[in-house]
């Protein structure tokens, strides 16, 4: 996974830079990381492995999709139980001085900052699509540090300042979670969207960026409320309009390419996963009768 991304672990726990530093690591057979802390404040997260994070005493187990985040002055290291595993993750450095001018960009960009030196909660656990969208974060973070393309240095800097931002707010909508009411007001605000737009972009990031909350919020959402993953809500939906548009007398390639669905083959699985009978089947069936609403 992204191997010309690494980078060689090295056991300096300073940084060479005044505002941040980022690292992605693969390693085996590590010496190990005494206890230490550091003047900065550092993001740790965690990928693969068999590893404990020990901070001020406490030990905690980490998890694939955890996030750590070490203030600075706490003392902290990784013990690895188990050395013939692959130990890897990514580490993120910044400076309470680029915090600070964050701060005073907005106070949203340090919420978390501030949350974990108050209330000492040092380790956050993530789902497979929060992490994934974290992950792809980093990813194009470092990415652009090692590439020489034109405007690079602001790209690093929107890229920085979106992964800091979008942390904070994964941790706030955990921390003050939405209203049963708001919840069911977002529903139908994204049933009503999706319904008006079935034939557009309706993926989970598309929607975060409309709606303006956390795909992860907005996936347990429709989870709450209809039983079924947005994923398959919109299927059905298409699906819906799709066999109407045909009982209407469109043509199969109109109805699925007018609802979005991008090809036929998916959109023939899909079909007759729902309805037991493919599309043709279902059209040859209407001078019979077959298939009626």
């Amino acid at each position: 996974m992204k191997k010309n991304l690494q980078s060689a672990f090295h056991t300096r726990q300073y940084m060479l830079s005044k505002d941040f530093e980022i690292y992605y690591y693969s390693d085996y057979y590590l010496s190990k990381v005494e206890s230490h802390t550091h003047n900065y404040y550092e993001f740790y997260f965690f990928l693969e492995g068999n590893v404990d994070m020990i901070i001020e005493g406490d030990v905690f187990s980490m998890h694939p999709g955890d996030l750590v985040l070490i203030p600075p002055k706490i003392r902290h290291h990784a013990e690895i139980r188990n050395q013939e595993l692959p130990y890897r993750r990514f580490v993120f450095w910044i400076s309470r001085e680029y915090c600070k001018r964050l701060l005073e960009l907005s106070p949203d960009y340090v919420y978390l900052m501030q949350h974990v030196e108050v209330a000492g909660d040092y380790v956050f656990s993530n789902d497979i699509i929060t992490f994934n969208t974290i992950q792809s974060k980093v990813f194009a973070l470092i990415d652009e540090m090692r590439s020489n393309r034109f405007g690079r240095d602001a790209r690093i800097s929107l890229c920085v300042n979106d992964l800091i931002l979008h942390l904070n707010r994964i941790v706030h909508e955990r921390n003050y979670p939405r209203s049963e009411k708001e919840d069911k007001n977002l529903y139908q605000s994204l049933a009503e969207y999706i319904e008006k737009n079935l034939e557009g972009n309706l993926s989970l990031e598309h929607l975060a960026e409309v709606f303006y909350v956390s795909k992860y919020h907005i996936a347990h959402t429709f989870k709450d409320h209809t039983g079924l993953s947005i994923h398959q809500y919109i299927t059905k939906k298409r699906l819906t309009a799709c066999r109407e548009a045909i009982l209407g007398g469109s043509e199969i390639t109109q109805a699925y390419l007018m609802f979005g669905f991008g090809d036929y083959s998916s959109f023939y699985r899909a079909f007759k996963k729902e309805y037991g009978i493919s599309p043709r089947e279902f059209r040859r069936g209407l001078g019979d009768g077959f298939g009626g609403p």
